[in-house]
């Protein structure tokens, strides 16, 4: 999943009024303003009530429903095998995004998350705010050196303290 293609699909749903926030490996580039690696696929977090209109414009770029369903995240991937990852959230009347995770448990987006901002190729994309991103990226997962290294540079270049984490073996 390259920059040219990450900003034509922002762009893309942004010209349909649909919104969405950048999380994972491409929000923290974009927070950093700078590619730092490779990327397997783009995470999207957007309201509920948007996925079927995210599915039928991605569709319209080629990209057919893989895995997942509502109200549970859902991945969406073309003929090359490019993914993107969609995390609907139902927004509460005070601003929070309320994911509903497949186990069960809900995972709640507070209302300042969604006022992130980052850059790719020089322009400005919508993202969750670094901290949200940060507690996101390490929260469950066990981290490789190279998404190890983009959670300190995040944490750095926000002065945010570093969440504990796993590291893989």
């Amino acid at each position: 999943m390259d920059a040219a293609r990450v900003l034509d699909l922002l762009g893309h749903l942004e010209t349909l009024e649909i919104q969405v926030w950048l999380d994972g490996g491409w929000a923290i580039d974009a927070l950093l303003g700078e590619q730092t690696r490779e990327h397997d696929d783009l995470d999207l977090v957007s309201r509920l009530e948007d996925s079927a209109r995210i599915e039928k414009a991605l569709g319209d770029r080629g990209y057919i429903l893989e895995g997942g369903g509502l109200p549970h995240s859902f991945e969406l991937v073309d003929a090359a095998g490019h993914q993107v990852d969609v995390h609907p959230a139902t927004l509460t009347a005070s601003g929070e995004g309320v994911y509903q995770m497949l186990g069960g448990g809900e995972w709640i987006f507070p209302a300042a998350a969604f006022g992130g901002s980052g850059h790719i190729l020089g322009r400005r994309v919508p993202c969750l705010t670094p901290e949200v991103v940060l507690v996101n990226h390490t929260t469950g997962y066990a981290l490789d050196e190279e998404h190890e290294r983009d959670v300190r540079a995040l944490a750095e270049r926000y002065g945010l303290a570093l969440p504990e984490f796993r590291r893989l073996s």
